[in-house]
């Protein structure tokens, strides 16, 4: 038997910064994890997982990561994607620099 589909946000590493991104409904690229679209359909998460794996020109690394929704904005619920939403962690710059 199948598991069922937990819901997922699209995020990569941006190529040339290396800042994480998170792909947002409007087809766009965002930095804040917040704006990211919250994907619920399986067969749409790959397809635009397939996506992203196809800008390489622009992203390195994408991958669905389980998110939940938070008065109507995803929030991650892994350790690892909650670090990543805080930006790098050897030095003040990013999104550190902004907070």
């Amino acid at each position: 038997m199948a598991r069922p589909f937990k819901p997922k946000v699209l995020t990569a590493n941006r190529l040339i910064e290396g800042d994480v991104v998170y792909y947002a409904a409007n087809g766009e690229w965002v930095s804040a994890h917040e704006n990211a679209m919250f994907i619920e359909d399986e067969a749409e998460a790959n397809d635009l997982l397939a996506q992203a794996n196809a800008q390489s020109y622009l992203l390195v690394g994408p991958y669905l990561a389980d998110a939940v929704l938070e008065r109507g904005k995803p929030v991650p619920t892994h350790f690892r994607e909650a670090f990543r939403t805080r930006g790098p962690s050897n030095y003040d710059h990013g999104k550190q620099a902004e907070a």
